[in-house]
């Protein structure tokens, strides 16, 4: 049986695009092989997407929720940047590809009825499989309604063509995950904004809350993310002395460098990876990364691999590019590293989420006085009508880690930042000192001094799990760097394929 023809009557075009010939599009749509009928495997971990879409519709009993991946963001003209999925879309389902929506419909006897949006895949009958920058030819293939449907384990799955007309009919109370999808808004039923906008918030909220605590195999994947981390920075520190190109000239090979293990080893970084040099590492989250490194100079690299489940690890070391510690940026890490380990000290189950960061705090207070760079006693510099330590470490100790590197950002204050610790939940700890060449606050052999030490930890029954294993200490830096240069002596390793 002849495919049938159907030409597309907006396809997606770039504005050098050419018009096409009907005896072209005639040519195209001939002659190509059936697509076999397999049937396509179910995701891993179907059972615990499900779970997580339970779990989320018992806490609004009754309303319909949507939630949306978000389409593909422009980077310039018709081009964009690499997709990657809205965060609460992904924990919910496991969806990778642009612009779907899931729907969670109330249902009798407390069930509710999951639903996915998703790209058509029409195949070679319809020439948008050539002609639309979004075909196939030009993007890749899409999964397809019926495909969708059993991979992921939903109630069912439509085609995007058709979510309007769904969203229109909605009877009933409803909230949507706002900021990701500026299409869907107008295409629900009118409510009043004001209270339509608290409804909103509160799903994002509970959603970033039934995230704060990671499941073992969430771990997992966290702890893998971790160690290709690692690798990344034993990566830049072979680079360091590489004996074929030469010593990296500046910041941006460094990130070069990391990089490329994050998209061999992973999806992508997770964030824009800091490689901060000299004076640049002062800057908190300098991302240019256009300095040049200089012997004697500390670099300050602050980066992370996003795993293929999407789950990113996020660590800081800062290293002395000839490999060894001058005496005055030692002083200022040996003080960081000391408060990380006071940090540490505070880490268990039923602690305040900001304890490992007061830890900390306390520490470098005292070691500012004992620098003379404080000239006030520890109470008067920890006093939260002075805190006049802030000046030279302006963030926080903590935050939440996981499909996000500040994960959990919606949740309520109550739960996050005044909650306690629980096991499951995987936070950063990573003290810091910035000394800005322009302070004179501060003794001159200090200034241009930046260092921050993170690592990422899992809170368990007993304490804590260290996920990030590199050393730390300053003379274990040093040995570090040592044994990768006399093990690596020809720059990086080779990236180990997904």
């Amino acid at each position: 049986m002849a495919a049938k023809k159907v030409t597309p009557s907006a396809p997606k075009r770039a504005s050098h695009d050419a018009g096409l010939p009907q005896p072209f599009v005639d040519f195209m749509l001939q002659k190509w092989r059936p697509q076999g009928g397999k049937t396509v495997a179910q995701l891993r971990g179907v059972k615990r997407f499900a779970a997580r879409r339970a779990a989320l519709a018992k806490a609004f009993p009754g309303e319909t929720l949507v939630i949306p991946s978000g389409p593909e963001k422009v980077r310039a003209n018709d081009t964009h940047y690499r997709f990657r999925p809205g965060t609460d879309f992904y924990y919910l389902t496991g969806h990778m590809e642009p612009d779907g929506v899931l729907l969670l419909s109330p249902q009798t006897k407390g069930r509710s009825r999951s639903e996915l949006f998703v790209h058509a895949n029409p195949g070679r009958g319809d020439a948008s499989f050539f002609a639309d920058r979004n075909g196939e030819l030009w993007v890749g293939p899409k999964l397809g309604v019926a495909q969708t449907a059993r991979r992921f384990g939903v109630d069912a799955a439509y085609c995007l063509s058709q979510l309007q007309t769904r969203l229109r009919s909605l009877t009933g109370p409803f909230r949507l995950l706002e900021d990701l999808d500026d299409r869907l808004p107008p295409a629900l039923p009118k409510a009043p904004r004001k209270a339509q906008k608290a409804r909103n918030d509160d799903l994002a909220a509970t959603l970033s809350e039934l995230r704060l605590r990671k499941d073992p195999l969430e771990v997992a994947a966290l702890q893998r993310a971790c160690d290709a981390t690692v690798r990344g920075f034993e990566d830049v520190i072979a680079t360091l002395r590489d004996r074929r190109l030469g010593p990296p000239q500046s910041e941006r090979q460094v990130e070069g460098v990391f990089n490329l293990r994050a998209r061999v080893e992973g999806n992508d970084v997770g964030y824009n990876s800091i490689a901060a040099s000299g004076a640049h590492a002062c800057i908190l989250h300098w991302t240019d990364n256009d300095g040049r490194l200089k012997e004697g100079e500390l670099l300050l690299l602050d980066a992370g691999v996003e795993g293929h489940e999407l789950y990113t690890a996020d660590i800081t070391r800062t290293l002395p590019i000839s490999g060894r510690f001058s005496p005055p940026p030692k002083e200022v890490y040996d003080l960081v590293w000391a408060s990380q380990q006071a940090a540490f000290a505070a880490l268990r189950p039923g602690a305040d989420f900001l304890d490992p960061h007061r830890a900390a705090m306390r520490v470098l207070a005292q070691g500012l006085i004992d620098l003379k760079i404080l000239r006030v006693d520890l109470a008067t510099a920890l006093d939260p009508q002075n805190m006049f330590y802030r000046r030279y470490t302006l963030h926080g100790v903590s935050h939440m880690l996981g499909l996000d590197v500040h994960d959990c950002a919606a949740a309520r204050a109550q739960t996050y930042r005044y909650g306690m610790l629980e096991p499951g939940m995987v936070l950063t700890v990573e003290p810091g000192l910035y000394f800005q060449r322009d302070d004179r606050t501060v003794p001159a052999r200090f200034r241009g001094i930046g260092v921050r030490i993170e690592d990422d930890v899992c809170i368990t029954a007993r304490g804590y799990r260290l996920l990030s294993q590199l050393p730390s200490r300053s003379d274990e830096v040093e040995a570090w760097m040592a044994k990768v240069w006399k093990r690596r002596p020809d720059c990086t390793s080779r990236p180990r394929p997904r």
